[in-house]
């Protein structure tokens, strides 16, 4: 009896591990919300790309070990909304962009929409080796990575970035996934 329990125990847990490593992904990205609200803006960033790192492995571990579902990829997608697209944006936001008032406010929302429209477009269509449109995850890792620039370089310069990062995600540009 207690192995039967054991085992089915086991069973589940197997079943739901992409879905805890997506989860950390989410936990790791409100963390980063949490500290860029609170003026922590390097551990934000850090805690943004363990998120990376994090939403590398979900889907990797949920082919492997032959766990995929419609739900996953769901969840995924959330997930990677804040993670990527809130995080990042409110991460530059906070530290460059707030000098621009409404219109810094305005392309930071545009590109938190962008991200979703991107999330949701990827949703529903079918997987031919190829995204359509630069993947949130990326350009969440990129604006992320401008954090670096802040200081040395114009501040327009991250209003363009964020124009061109929201557009790129939206866009029909093909990128082979790997």
């Amino acid at each position: 009896m207690l192995l039967q329990v054991l085992d089915s125990t086991l069973r589940k847990l197997k079943a739901q591990t992409a879905n805890i490593c997506t989860m950390v992904n989410l936990s790791l990205g409100c963390a980063a919300l949490l500290f860029t609200l609170q003026d922590e803006f390097k551990l934000a960033l850090i805690f943004i790309f363990l998120a990376a790192l994090s939403d590398r492995f979900d889907g990797m571990l949920a082919r492997k070990l032959g766990i995929e579902s419609e739900l996953g990829r769901q969840l995924d997608s959330l997930c990677d909304l804040v993670s990527f697209g809130v995080a990042p944006a409110l991460l530059i936001y906070q530290t460059v962009l707030y000098d621009y008032s409404v219109p810094g406010a305005f392309f930071t929302i545009l590109y938190i929409a962008c991200g979703a429209f991107r999330l949701a477009r990827f949703n529903v269509t079918e997987s031919n080796g190829y995204f359509q449109g630069v993947p949130i995850t990326v350009a969440g890792c990129l604006l992320t990575l401008s954090y670096f620039l802040a200081g040395t370089v114009s501040t327009n310069v991250f209003l363009v970035l964020l124009i061109a990062l929201s557009f790129l995600m939206v866009s029909s540009v093909k990128l082979k996934k790997m």
